[in-house]
């Protein structure tokens, strides 16, 4: 019994020894070249293009208020309504401001009346010919002529001292009425202009009363209800211009030299993946953001169906003038690692880890800035396994397909 245990125990023992030799045997069948692609650094001229994510923000926005006192008689638009120039937006009620201009209105006919004018277009023309200085003026004629006339009398011995005393004092009280009326018709005249602008001004509270568009826009909130009591300056309605619609981007300061106002701008928005829209460049701020080491710039994008709406996010391609000679690789060729993006470089079936500064991208290339030379070659697979020194075998696309076939055959 005990026999039998002992030799099933040795059994197992070469048995897993067994196992164990076979495994360095697998491994040396996996070893050898690792089979990569390679693609060589290319040198091309290309158009630089700037590209930055913004937001939108409305060309306009106004908060639409009352200009006059009084309860609301009806609010014409509400939330999203588009609205044109001079479009009713709200009714105040007018009752008041009626009476009030009846009122102005009677004041300037009665300063009209003593000025002898008919119409508040008219004008005194000569100051003399108004009715209290024209009559002031017989008077004093009259007076002047009665006292001429007695001291004549009094010279010929036949009229009394008496009489040309009352006479002269008659003369000069005539005298000074008539100065008077020529400075009360001035103070008058002054008193009908004062009167017209009250008249003006109480024309415009008036028509206040009807609160008007003052540009084509969106209603993008509405703060008045029909029955609301209101003074001056409470907000009724926000109104916003979207056609066109301002892009407001960020743009490293070192691409400063390649934005212009008219620059040409293609926007792309996630709400419609596959729509470009088109503006220009027409603000570009004058100062840097010394925190981002950024500038703004806007550009106005063409939105006559309101489709863009103000907050979202959209990005901007914006070419520009800046043509260079620049290195490219296959993006697919850089393998970020441990904190810095590495390239492949074979030479003689050797892999040399480079490290490279990145530029910009150009869909399935990136542009090169430090770190490798034209004419280099780099893999362009199996990077997540390669590091220096590594020996590799470079194959075609068709060779690496039929090795994948033999390889599942």
């Amino acid at each position: 019994m005990h026999s039998l245990r002992v030799g099933g125990a040795i059994l197992s023992i070469a048995i897993l020894a067994g196992c164990k030799k076979d495994a360095p045997v697998q491994a040396r069948q996996d070893s050898g070249p690792i089979q990569v692609r390679v693609a060589p650094v290319v040198v091309k001229e290309i158009r630089r293009t700037v590209e930055s994510v913004g937001t939108f923000f409305p060309l306009d926005e106004a908060i639409i208020s009352a200009e006059v006192d009084g309860r609301i008689d009806s609010v014409e638009v509400d939330l999203g309504d588009k609205v044109e120039q001079g479009q009713v937006l709200v009714r105040i009620n007018d009752e008041e401001q009626r009476y009030l201009l009846s009122q102005n209105e009677a004041q300037l006919r009665q300063s009209l009346e003593r000025l002898g004018l008919k119409d508040e277009k008219d004008r005194v023309k000569d100051i003399r010919e108004t009715p209290e200085v024209r009559k002031a003026q017989a008077e004093l004629f009259d007076a002047e002529q009665r006292y001429q006339r007695i001291r004549k009398l009094v010279d010929q011995g036949i009229g009394s001292q008496a009489d040309l005393d009352q006479a002269a004092a008659r003369f000069k009280a005539n005298q000074a009425a008539y100065d008077n009326s020529l400075n009360s018709t001035r103070n008058l005249i002054q008193e009908v202009e004062r009167f017209k602008a009250a008249l003006e001004l109480q024309r415009k509270r008036l028509r206040d009363t009807i609160v008007r568009a003052p540009f084509t826009a969106y209603v993008k909130e509405r703060q008045a209800t029909q029955g609301q009591y209101v003074k001056a300056n409470t907000p009724l309605l926000t109104l916003v211009k979207v056609d066109p619609i301002r892009l407001r981007v960020e743009i490293p300061e070192r691409m400063a030299p390649w934005i212009r106002n008219g620059q040409a701008v293609e926007v792309a928005v996630e709400a419609f993946e596959n729509r470009k829209f088109q503006g220009k460049i027409w603000r570009i701020s004058p100062t840097v953001d010394q925190t981002k080491r950024t500038f703004v710039a806007e550009a106005l994008i063409d939105n006559p169906r309101g489709e863009l709406k103000p907050g979202s996010y959209a990005r901007a391609r914006i070419p520009s003038d800046k043509v260079e000679q620049i290195k490219l690789i296959p993006a697919r060729s850089v393998n970020y690692v441990l904190g810095s993006n590495r390239a492949y470089v074979v030479k003689d079936d050797v892999v040399e880890a480079r490290e490279v500064k990145l530029g910009d991208r150009f869909e399935a290339l990136v542009e090169i800035s430090d770190g490798l030379v034209e004419g280099e070659q780099v893999a362009t697979t199996q990077v997540n396994r390669l590091d220096n020194g590594v020996k590799v075998k470079v194959v075609t696309g068709e060779e690496e397909t039929k090795a994948g076939r033999k390889k599942a055959g």
